[in-house]
C-alpha cells in the first residue's frame, strides 16, 4: 500500500470536510440565495397591515406592534430582559406650539419681523415651559458650533454665550471646502448635525440657537424642516444631562443674508471666515425676539427587548436593532383615513430582529458571548426609543461589543454591493468585508456621505455611547439587472419614502431580504464567537469615549 498517497487522500478529504462545514456557516452565494427565514415575508405582511394602523407610539397600533414582537419573542425563546419582561418603558411627551409670533431682529438702526414656516421654524424641548419667551437677546455669529478637540477646533473658544442667542451655519468646515485634512472633507461627521449642535449651544449656556438652513450642505430642502418642525412633537419625559436652549430654530438662509447685512457685513463673508481654524465669533450687535405657547401630553412607549445569553462570556454583548415604529395613520381634509403603513420602513428590519433571534436559537451550540435583539420605538420622531436605552441601557455598553441596525432593508432583489453608512468609520468595516466576500460581493461606501445618514438612525443612539455599529444595506448593483433598473428602483423607493404608498407591491423581491440577514447573521455569529473589541478609527470622533472606558472590558 501507498501510504504517502493513503495519507494525502485523507488530507484532501478533511480539508474538503472543514471546506464544507466553512461554507455552510457563510452566507450563500449570488448565484443560490437560501432563504433565511421561512417566516419574513408573513412578518412583514402582518407588521405592516392596516390592521397595526401605521405602527404610531402610544397608539392602539403602536400597542399592538408591541405585544406582536413580544409575542414572538416569547414563542422562539428569547430570554427577558427587562425585569422579566420584554418591555422597557419609555416616557414620552408630546409637546404642541401655539400662538407663535414672528421673529423679531432689532439693532443697527433697523427692525425686521420674519414669518413662522415660510422664512423661519422655531420650538422648544425644555419640558415645563407653557410660555415660551425670548427677549432682545444678542444675536452672536458662532460659525458652525463646533467643539470638537479631537480636529483642533473650537468655535466657542474665548467667547461668552450666556443667555445670548448663538447663529450657525449647518454641516462642518470639512463640507465647506472639501479637503479631507479638515474634519472628514465632504463627509459630514457628527458635529455638522444640526441636533449636536442646539447640545453643544446648551452646554455653551447660550438661550437660544438659530441654525441658517441651506440645502447643499443640509441634505434637504426648506420644506424638510418646515413640515417636520410643524405642529405637535414627542419628546423623551425625562431630564437630560444639559437643560436644553430655551429656543431651538432655522432661519432661511436669505434671512441670515438680511440679517448680515443690516449688521453690516455678509453671510458670505463672515462663512469664509468660519472655515478658519483660528476663526472668532462676531457679535452681530442686535437681537432677537419670538414668542409662543407649548402645551404637554404625557404617555408611554416600549422598546422590546430579549436575549440569548452566552456559553462563555455572558458579560459581553453584540446587539442587533431595529426601530418597530412608523408614522401612524392622518385623516385627509376629504375625511378619509390615510395609514402609513411603513413597510419598508421599517416592518423589514423589525422582521429581520424576529428572524435573527429565530436562527440563532436554532443552532446546535450557543454563542459564546450574549446576543441582545432590540426593537425600539420613536426612531421617527427623533431616535427617542434608542436615545431613552443609550441613557438607561439594560446591557452595560462599555461591555457591548458592537451591533448592527436594520432600518430600510433592500427589497428589490440581491446585489453584488452593499452600501455601508459611515464608511471607514470603525473596524467594523473589516467584518463586512469578510463576511460579503463570502457572498461573492464588494462593500462600497454610501452615496452620500455629506448627508449624515449615519446620524439619523437608532446606531446613532449607541455610537454616541462609545460602541461601533455597523448600518448596511443591499447596495444597488442588482444582479441580473441593468443601470436602467436601479435607477427605476431609487425613484420608486423615494416616491413611497414616508408616503401611505410604502406598501408590499409588485417590485418585491424577497431575495435580497434573505441574502442581507445572512450577511449580518455571519457578522453576528463571528463577533458572538470572538475576543476581539472593535473600536473607531484613530480620529474618529466617538474613539475617545470607546477608550475612556476600555478597562471595563479586560477579561
Amino acid at each position: 500500500m501507498d501510504y504517502s498517497n493513503s495519507i494525502r487522500h485523507w488530507q484532501y478529504l478533511i480539508l474538503f470536510i472543514a471546506a464544507g462545514i466553512l461554507f455552510s456557516k457563510c452566507a450563500p452565494a449570488e448565484d443560490e440565495i437560501e432563504v433565511f427565514c421561512e417566516n419574513l415575508q408573513e412578518y412583514i405582511e402582518t407588521l405592516s397591515s392596516n390592521e397595526f394602523e401605521g405602527r404610531a407610539p402610544s397608539t392602539p397600533g403602536g400597542e399592538k406592534t408591541v405585544e406582536y414582537i413580544e409575542k414572538h419573542f416569547n414563542r422562539i425563546g428569547l430570554t427577558p430582559a427587562v425585569n422579566g419582561s420584554y418591555r422597557q418603558t419609555v416616557p414620552l411627551v408630546e409637546i404642541t406650539p401655539s400662538n407663535i409670533s414672528d421673529l423679531q431682529v432689532r439693532g443697527s438702526g433697523s427692525e425686521m419681523s420674519f414669518e413662522y414656516h415660510d422664512e423661519m421654524m422655531v420650538n422648544s424641548v425644555r419640558l415645563g415651559k407653557e410660555e415660551v419667551k425670548l427677549d432682545n437677546s444678542e444675536l452672536v455669529f458662532v460659525g458652525y458650533g463646533v467643539n470638537a478637540p479631537e480636529y483642533n477646533w473650537n468655535d466657542y473658544e474665548n467667547v461668552d454665550v450666556e443667555g445670548k442667542t448663538v447663529v450657525i451655519l449647518v454641516n462642518d468646515p470639512g463640507f465647506a471646502i472639501g479637503d479631507e485634512e479638515l474634519f472628514t472633507g465632504h463627509a459630514m461627521t457628527y458635529y455638522g448635525r444640526w441636533t449636536y449642535k442646539f447640545e453643544e449651544a446648551a452646554r455653551q449656556g447660550a438661550e437660544a440657537a438659530l441654525i441658517v438652513h441651506q440645502t447643499e450642505p443640509a441634505g434637504y430642502e426648506w420644506n424638510v424642516v418646515s413640515s417636520s418642525w410643524s405642529g405637535p412633537n414627542l419628546e423623551l419625559d425625562a431630564e437630560r444631562e444639559t437643560t436644553p436652549v430655551l429656543v431651538e430654530g432655522w432661519i432661511q438662509k436669505n434671512v441670515a443674508e438680511e440679517i448680515f447685512q443690516k449688521a453690516g457685513t455678509s453671510l458670505q463673508e463672515l462663512s469664509e471666515k468660519a472655515i478658519q481654524r483660528d476663526f472668532t465669533p462676531v457679535s452681530l450687535d442686535m437681537t432677537a425676539s419670538v414668542s409662543f405657547n407649548n402645551s404637554y401630553h404625557t404617555s408611554e412607549s416600549h422598546n422590546v427587548i430579549g436575549y440569548i445569553e452566552g456559553s462563555k462570556h455572558p458579560d459581553e454583548y453584540f446587539v442587533y436593532m431595529a426601530h418597530w415604529d412608523h408614522l401612524g395613520k392622518v385623516e385627509t381634509e376629504e375625511g378619509e383615513v390615510e395609514i402609513y403603513n411603513g413597510a419598508v420602513d421599517n416592518a423589514t428590519g423589525t422582521a429581520g430582529v424576529i428572524c435573527l433571534a429565530e436562527k440563532f436559537l436554532s443552532l446546535e451550540e450557543t454563542p459564546e458571548r450574549t446576543l441582545v435583539f432590540m426593537a425600539v420605538t420613536a426612531e421617527e420622531s427623533g431616535l427617542l426609543g434608542s436615545r431613552y436605552y443609550g441613557e438607561n441601557p439594560v446591557f452595560p455598553l462599555p461591555s457591548t461589543v458592537a451591533g448592527i441596525n436594520m432600518d430600510a432593508l433592500n427589497v428589490y432583489g440581491p446585489t453584488h454591493d452593499v452600501s455601508v453608512v459611515g464608511y471607514g468609520s470603525s473596524d467594523l468595516d473589516n467584518y463586512l468585508r469578510e463576511h460579503a466576500r463570502a457572498q461573492n460581493r464588494r462593500i462600497e461606501p454610501e452615496e452620500h456621505p455629506e448627508r449624515g445618514y449615519y446620524y439619523r438612525s437608532d446606531h446613532f443612539s449607541m455610537a454616541r455611547h462609545g460602541v461601533p455599529m455597523i448600518y448596511a444595506n443591499g447596495g444597488s448593483d442588482y444582479i441580473g439587472r441593468d443601470e436602467e433598473y436601479s435607477e427605476m428602483v431609487a425613484e420608486d423607493y423615494n416616491s413611497r419614502y414616508h408616503m401611505p404608498s410604502d406598501v408590499i407591491h409588485d417590485l418585491w423581491n424577497f431575495d435580497g431580504l434573505h441574502q442581507d440577514l445572512w450577511l449580518f447573521f455571519s457578522i453576528g455569529e463571528d463577533l458572538a464567537n470572538s475576543d476581539n473589541f472593535p473600536n473607531w478609527v484613530e480620529g474618529n470622533e466617538f474613539r475617545a469615549i470607546r477608550d475612556e472606558t476600555e478597562h471595563k472590558r479586560r477579561r
